[in-house]
């Protein structure tokens, strides 16, 4: 693995612990940031036993001040990973305006609040083993290839995340930068335990995280995965929005807390 210095959102508990675990090891630099400062510590404390150098900060990543002084002064970044997120459907009524907002602000500022000041610190420092300045990814879903009339917001924003990523690669490339798209299916966490509906190619989110650190390496823009759902859901997703609504009206919505 050519990551040593880190820099992971969303980092106590899910996949961003599991990022965090499974990029543990004597020589890495983790710097770890959420909200939940006793679950935090918790995931730390499991890397600095695997031999990591560990860093924690408590934060927002809707606060791009916040987040600006937490990525500048973390020294060299060799991948981040901008992985916090949150969700929510409709339930069985529309959905909240306030969670709305807040769905958007985290999955899709949150995440520029991230990459942009992490793309900056990259450009301006070495290459490291693999060639490249560094890499940012953006944790998005495939659920954002289809859009879902029982989570509206969760699906536009991890679209509108996937959709930056892949587009600000092809320039960041000039820089010797690297921008990827991650798109996971169904992983095993609190996100998905009182989703009411089949899941099909549930993962752990330790499996989750291994696959997109494999595609990371391997250089790929837009990592998804399964294939079987991607493919799936790329199907799915170019139905016409009326059939689309219609059909999936059918299934139980995605509770709304």
């Amino acid at each position: 693995m050519p990551f040593r210095h880190v820099l992971i959102t969303g980092a106590s508990a899910g996949l961003g612990a599991a990022f965090a675990r499974v990029l543990a090891r004597p020589g890495a630099v983790l710097h770890l940031g959420a909200r939940r400062a006793e679950a935090l510590a918790a995931v730390a404390e499991d890397c600095r036993a695997r031999g990591a150098s560990v860093t924690t900060r408590l934060v927002d990543v809707r606060d791009a001040a916040a987040m600006a002084d937490w990525v500048r002064g973390a020294g060299r970044l060799d991948l981040v990973l901008a992985n916090a997120g949150v969700s929510a459907g409709t339930g069985t009524a529309q959905e909240q305006d306030a969670r709305v907002r807040l769905i958007f602000e985290t999955n899709l500022t949150g995440v520029l609040n991230t990459a942009l000041p992490a793309l900056e610190v990259m450009a301006a420092q070495a290459p490291g083993e693999d060639g490249w300045r560094g890499h940012v990814a953006v944790v998005s879903s495939i659920a954002g290839f289809v859009a879902a009339p029982t989570a509206p917001a969760y699906c536009a924003s991890k679209a509108a995340a996937r959709a930056w990523a892949e587009a600000r690669d092809a320039t960041e490339r000039r820089r010797g930068l690297r921008v990827h798209a991650l798109c996971p299916g169904f992983i095993r966490t609190a996100m998905t335990a009182d989703n009411p509906f089949p899941m099909p190619w549930m993962m752990s989110p330790e499996v989750a995280a291994r696959r997109a650190l494999a595609g990371i390496v391997a250089g790929r823009t837009r990592i998804a995965y399964p294939r079987r759902l991607y493919a799936l859901t790329r199907l799915t997703g170019a139905l016409p929005p009326g059939l689309l609504n219609r059909l999936m009206m059918l299934a139980p919505g995605k509770p709304a807390g």
